[in-house]
Order: C-alpha cells, then structure tokens, then sequence
C-alpha cells in the first residue's frame, strides 16, 4: 500500500470515530457541557458509553470534583489511577480542545464554597506521623459528612424508608469495604425488632443465603467504587424475583443503580489512601430510625 493510501484510510478512520462521537453527543442534545450541572446529567444519563478507562475517569471525576478542580493534570490522573492523556481524551468527547479548559467546569463548581472566594483552607503539617494520620482521617470525615448536608436526596431516602419498611424481610447485602456498613445495619435492624438477614458469604454461600428471597421482601445493598464484588451478582437474582431493591452507593456508574428501585448517592472522601465510611453509616443509621418509625406508627 502507497503512502498516499495509508494517508487516505487513516484519514477514514479518523473521520469515521470523528462521526461516531459527534452521533453520541448529539443523542444528548448538546456537545458541550457549561457547567459542572450539566456535565453530571450527561454522565447520569446513560447516553454515553465509556470504554474501561475513560469510564474510570468518569467515576473519579463524579466522586471528587474538588481534586479535579485543584489538581494538575497530572496530579488528577494518578489520583484516578490513568495516564494525563487519556484525561484530555475525556474533555475532547465533550468538544473540549484539552483538560485545562474541561478543568474550569470544576473550578467554578467547587469555588462557590470557598469563604469569600479564597482556596480552601490550609493546615500548617503536624510533625507527629500517627496524630497527622488520625487528623486526616477526621478531615475526611467531616468531608463526607459535609457532602450529605449539601446535596441530601430527601425524595430517595424517603422512598428507600418505605419500601423497607413494607418488605416482609430484609436482606442487607454488601462485600469488601461495604462489609462494615451492612454488618452495622443488620444488627442495629434486629436489635429493633426488625427481620433481617446479613448475607455475609460465609464459605461462599452468599448465592444460597439469597435463595428463598421473594417479592415481598426488600434489599438495602451497599456497593462502592471499585464495583468488582459479588455484590451486583446478588442484588441481579433479587431484581429477577422482583423484590424491592434499594441502593447506598457512590456514583450513576454503579452497577446496582439500573437493578434498584430507588438510590442514594454517598462519597466518602479518603486520606492517604485510606476512606472513611462516615457518611455511610449515618445515612443507613437513618434509613433503621426510618424504617422503625414508619413500622410503629
């Protein structure tokens, strides 16, 4: 083959992939988010399908638009575990010439907070290494916590409240870092008085713990980034027997947001790789005082 034909068919393809994003982004309407708002309900509608890592980029920047809007490129792409390229990749799908100018999105969402529209605060180091640990954490804490306060779904929750409280039984399902919070559930449920089974996977037996789930019962799964448990493989049999499905996750990405009837989205913020659960256990904490309240009345 010729160089002028090399130069013809790459330039083929170039226009057919060209082609293929512009039909994507037209499907939503527009090509070019404004604003952080509105890149949100593109990523939440389902109309853009991402390959592996740009779908990674997608749930990175959803869970931490501060860091996106502070960070270098580069900063930003280790945090999400990517390459700066495939960073700029992501912005030019929404008609973006590169990440600085994407970056701005974020910049003027996350600026709004600031006092007197001034950075964020920073703390001189404590030269302790354990209370500088136990001092991030408690930060990250508050973080998550403070997100609850600024954009609660009160409509979800309250949904999630109900079909709880109308289920015969409850099965609290969640693997790896979500263990911690449906163990917590589960015994705070039965010290209420309120039928629950813990599907803990004890000897790999998760699949039949959830064998004579039904139609009246309900599911509060809890399921965080990286989505790779056997948590969707569960809540997946309880769709298909129609039982009530509602959700605690951290992103639209999340595989159990399609099988629930209703969700709620909760990021926790990590220090030095390290995540708190805080934010966590205070909305499932709330959704048992919920779902006692609503029994009792």
């Amino acid at each position: 083959m010729s160089g002028a034909q090399k130069s013809s068919e790459r330039s083929s393809i170039d226009e057919a992939a060209t082609r293929k994003r512009g039909r994507s982004l037209a499907a939503l309407g527009y090509t070019k988010p404004q604003t952080y708002e509105e890149l949100r309900a593109v990523l939440s509608s389902g109309t853009v399908h991402f390959p592996k890592r740009l779908r990674q980029v997608a749930i990175f920047l959803w869970q931490h638009p501060s860091d996106v809007a502070l960070g270098t490129i580069a900063q930003v792409a280790e945090q999400a575990g990517v390459q700066p390229s495939t960073l700029v990749r992501f912005a030019q799908i929404f008609g973006y010439a590169g990440f600085s100018d994407f970056q701005g999105l974020f910049k003027e969402h996350v600026k709004g907070s600031w006092p007197e529209g001034r950075g964020p605060e920073r703390t001189a180091a404590e030269p302790n290494a354990n209370l500088h640990f136990l001092n991030g954490m408690v930060g990250a804490s508050r973080a998550s916590l403070g997100r609850i306060d600024n954009s609660f779904d009160i409509e979800s929750f309250e949904e999630m409240v109900a079909l709880l409280a109308a289920a015969d039984l409850i099965y609290v399902i969640g693997s790896k870092r979500a263990f911690p919070v449906t163990t917590y559930l589960s015994l705070t449920l039965s010290q209420q008085g309120i039928r629950n089974v813990l599907v803990d996977n004890v000897g790999s037996t998760a699949l039949d713990q959830v064998g004579c789930i039904g139609k009246r019962d309900a599911v509060l799964a809890v399921s965080f980034s990286p989505y790779n448990s056997i948590t969707p493989d569960l809540v997946a049999v309880a769709h298909e027997r129609k039982a009530r499905i509602v959700t605690i996750t951290d992103s639209t990405f999340s595989p159990l947001v399609k099988l629930s009837d209703t969700w709620l989205e909760v990021v926790e913020s990590d220090f030095a790789g390290f995540r708190s659960l805080a934010a966590s256990l205070a909305v499932g904490m709330a959704l048992v005082h919920g779902v006692v309240a609503c029994r009792t009345e």
